[in-house]
């Protein structure tokens, strides 16, 4: 197995920006890959003010994040990532746009390439399917936000090899974070409790029994959450949580992974979270969740 020294990430939302900043920051050449232009340009500005907070705290020095950057490179052509040793896709949950990313990527990049994919609720053993090369695809569910959460959640599809899921491991742990291996089953672990619990904290405020803050408030100072579940709802996104609904409810039927309707009238009203300066709570810059 080759090693993986070039790294690409597919999409640079709030999650491929964060497992960008990750993989640069561990020395890895990084090339992130998005359709807009002005989502590579956000995203570059929200690196840099995140590193220069690092700088400002004392656990980067100058230096160091001049070489982080000049490994973090944006691009909207997808041809760059022919030379990847290994591709993350980080796009949205839906399996037939996953399915087109991936068949894109399989006639760019070599045989020797590994595919992953962040996906947290989707099957990696469906995604694999339409990549093209299914024994050397894994999942690799960083926690969000990425840049600050050590955790990933590691799952191999029915057809990974035993040397692919090892060296996406290996990976893992060069990047410095902390792998834990998963069945690939619907949420794996996390989603499999975060999905349900989100969305009742949701179903509490439309039935009128506490606001968002006062929730937030409670669930961090007596469960102990380093944030509360509308401070990581509007960072996730509103059309995301949509879509994670959607993909766990349609594989599990489970009555609490529905969404609630409150979340659809707030994507109609365009209050998406942090990247939209409103949602639950109300922001008043777009910088990167830790900067």
């Amino acid at each position: 197995m080759a090693e993986i020294r070039t790294v690409g990430v597919a999409g640079c939302g709030t999650m491929g920006a964060g497992i960008a900043i990750v993989a640069a920051r561990a020395g890895f050449r990084t090339l992130v890959y998005d359709t807009r232009a002005d989502a590579l340009a956000t995203a570059r500005r929200q690196s840099e003010a995140f590193f220069a907070k690092s700088v400002e705290r004392g656990k980067l020095k100058q230096d160091q994040v001049a070489t982080i950057l000049g490994n973090l490179v944006g691009t909207t052509d997808l041809r760059d990532f022919k030379a990847c040793d290994l591709v993350i896709e980080a796009v949205f949950e839906d399996l037939k746009v996953k399915h087109a990313l991936f068949a894109e990527l399989n006639d760019i990049c070599p045989p020797q390439t590994i595919f992953a994919s962040n996906t947290s609720t989707l099957s990696i053993t469906e995604i694999a399917g339409g990549s093209g090369r299914g024994e050397r695809f894994a999942g690799m569910h960083f926690c969000l936000p990425a840049q600050l959460m050590k955790l990933v959640e590691m799952s191999p599809g029915l057809n990974t090899s035993e040397a692919t899921f090892q060296a996406a491991w290996d990976f893992c742990k060069a990047l410095g974070q902390h792998p834990v291996k998963t069945k690939d089953s619907p949420g794996f672990i996390l989603n499999y409790f975060l999905i349900p619990f989100n969305n009742d904290a949701i179903r509490l405020v439309e039935s009128g029994v506490a606001e968002p803050a006062e929730i937030d408030k409670a669930i961090k100072g007596a469960m102990g959450y380093a944030m509360g579940p509308f401070e990581l709802l509007d960072l996730v996104g509103m059309d995301t949580q949509l879509l994670l609904c959607e993909a766990m409810h349609g594989s599990t039927h489970e009555p609490r992974a529905a969404c609630p309707p409150l979340v659809k009238r707030m994507i109609a009203a365009g209050r998406l979270g942090r990247k939209s300066g409103r949602g639950f709570h109300a922001y008043k810059d777009s910088k990167m969740f830790g900067s």
